[in-house]
């Protein structure tokens, strides 16, 4: 398959697309390199930097690729930006960078692009589940901006499958972690900037480069009072990106919009991965103590049933400590030489 992979100099979108490259099909990367690398493009990917927003450069890639006979069979949708804290104070730009640019592809792709598109969406749709684990059919209320501007897009995406015919798959995340190395040999790790997750920035500590974690509240309805959240290897959220785009293929993708949770089904507390790193790299790791964020719910775990069921998805990384492991060698060879 020839697909335009947005976002996909990222993290999860880089590691993406060197997956697809080495089973043999033809990712064309589109960043506009604003919390990313061109580094983290696979090398003989083809790279456009642009934006989303700009609807005229999406259709122009969609009606080059037809005029030379290569034409796009899908999207693969990562751009955006992440953090739910930054979301609760600066909700303008994440509802016009997240949802509003989303539109402007959609109306692209809709003009002149395939009509199927896998979507990166997230957990935080689910904001405060009422059960745990999480299901896809747990109700929908986001308690913070950034799991609002994805649930719109899932709304918008409803629509344009039922009136377009735009044939769609959104995975929603819970927390991405590690850094294995690639198809193409290229390690990728987390690397945001300015980073706001856990594992990273619990390792920042060990490695010296922060002087403590900061734990934000330990007051949650928690075994130790400090937030859960459910950790998936980067890789096996790859694979399952490749499950979908098989998946959005089939007679039942036509006729139904795919929702999947992508999760490990077990759940740590702040406290538990930041024991879990100081495991893994020997070092003490001080933690300090703050006020809670807004907008974090206390438990955030995912059950993955469905993906493992349907699409056929098994993650190979299940242990926490190998999770971390992962992403400190990365973060050693990175930091450190």
């Amino acid at each position: 398959m020839r697909t335009l992979v947005t976002g996909g100099a990222g993290y999860i979108g880089g590691t993406v697309a060197s997956l697809l490259l080495s089973q043999g099909h033809q990712p064309v990367v589109l960043d506009n390199l604003c919390h990313a690398r061109r580094s983290m493009v696979p090398p003989g990917v083809e790279f456009i930097e642009g934006d989303i927003a700009d609807r005229g450069l999406i259709e122009k890639i969609f009606k080059s690729a037809k005029g030379e006979g290569k034409p796009f069979d899908s999207v693969l949708h990562f751009a955006a930006l992440i953090e739910a804290g930054v979301s609760m104070v600066q909700p303008e730009t994440y509802f016009r960078n997240n949802t509003a640019s989303t539109l402007a592809m959609l109306e692209a792709i809709i003009a002149e692009g395939p009509r199927r598109l896998v979507f990166s969406s997230t957990a935080a749709v689910y904001g405060e589940p009422e059960t745990v684990p999480i299901t896809e059919s747990a109700r929908l209320k986001p308690t913070n901006v950034y799991g609002e501007s994805k649930l719109i897009v899932e709304t918008m995406l409803n629509w344009f499958h039922s009136i377009h015919g735009l044939r769609s798959v959104a995975l929603r995340y819970f927390n991405v972690a590690g850094a294995p190395e690639g198809p193409d040999g290229i390690t990728r790790g987390e690397d945001h900037e300015p980073e706001s997750h856990l594992i990273p920035l619990i390792l920042d500590v060990a490695l010296g480069r922060r002087q403590s974690i900061r734990i934000y509240g330990d007051d949650y309805s928690t075994p130790d009072g400090t937030c859960i959240r459910d950790y998936i290897h980067v890789s096996d959220l790859a694979d399952a990106h490749l499950l979908a785009l098989k998946a959005v293929e089939t007679d039942a993708a036509a006729k139904d919009r795919l929702i999947f949770n992508l999760g490990n089904g077990h759940g740590f507390s702040v406290r538990e991965v930041i024991e879990s790193a100081r495991r893994v790299t020997g070092h003490p790791i001080p933690a300090e103590l703050h006020p809670r964020r807004p907008g974090d719910p206390a438990v955030l775990v995912a059950s993955s049933e469905k993906a493992i069921k349907e699409l056929g998805w098994k993650p190979r990384y299940t242990q926490l400590d190998e999770i971390v492991r992962t992403a400190w060698t990365w973060h050693q060879k990175r930091y450190k030489g």
